[in-house]
């Protein structure tokens, strides 16, 4: 026993990861609200309750740091974006839907199938991270330099800068709305016509494609 404490004060970071990869897959499979810190003292291989409580007050907590690490390699790709300087705002954005939607990484998770629509709580959390951090961190900016440079003209960039990532992370994922291929594509189409109605000729059918592939690979293995 004391050398597992040892070991945990030791690499504290280990033990914070192997907390959050449990909780991530238990969040995700039994949905939040039927996951138990019981359920993830189950699975984390002898480490006790006070292991948990050591690092998280609370599942809610837990929760958060868990929507914080899904969300960071998609922020740090946002946040190159953000800052080049040989781009206008318009191009800053198609580029930011293309690098997006084609990490490799989303074919591990499409292919993992997670059922995100039975976990609400999970998809609250995502929801609000985006609107009270990407949104206004990464793309609001975007936006207005578009505004400052030309290429972007609107008179409400906060509530298009919210509307871009809501519909692209919420209403075109899969794994929230359990939508098959096509639904996908119909989708995508409706999401064109309506950023064209902003001037911005931001995505096209290759991006059609892909969200099409994703939704296939999620239907086939979930």
């Amino acid at each position: 026993m004391g050398e597992k404490n040892l070991a945990r004060n030791k690499y504290p970071e280990e033990t914070v990861n192997l907390i959050l990869e449990t909780a991530a897959r238990l969040f995700i499979n039994k949905g939040y609200e039927h996951a138990s810190i019981q359920d993830i003292i189950n699975n984390l291989g002898g480490l006790s309750k006070g292991a948990i409580y050591h690092h998280f007050k609370s599942k809610e907590e837990i929760l958060v740091a868990v929507t914080n690490r899904m969300t960071e390699e998609s922020n740090k790709l946002l946040a190159n974006i953000k800052n080049r300087t040989d781009m206008t705002g318009k191009e800053k954005l198609k580029k930011l839907m293309t690098d997006s939607i084609n990490r490799s990484v989303n074919d591990k998770i499409f292919a993992a199938a997670p059922n995100l629509g039975e976990s609400p709580a999970l998809v609250f959390s995502i929801l609000k991270g985006t609107i009270d951090y990407t949104t206004p961190e990464y793309v609001l900016p975007i936006i207005k330099q578009g505004i400052e440079d030309g290429s972007i003209q609107t008179e409400y960039p906060d509530e298009l800068a919210e509307f871009i990532m809501l519909v692209g992370n919420i209403w075109l994922n899969p794994m929230i709305f359990d939508d098959n291929p096509e639904d996908i594509y119909k989708k995508c189409i409706i999401y064109d016509k309506m950023l064209r109605a902003f001037g911005l000729d931001i995505i096209d059918e290759s991006i059609f494609e892909r969200f099409r592939s994703l939704a296939g690979l999620y239907q086939q293995n979930k």
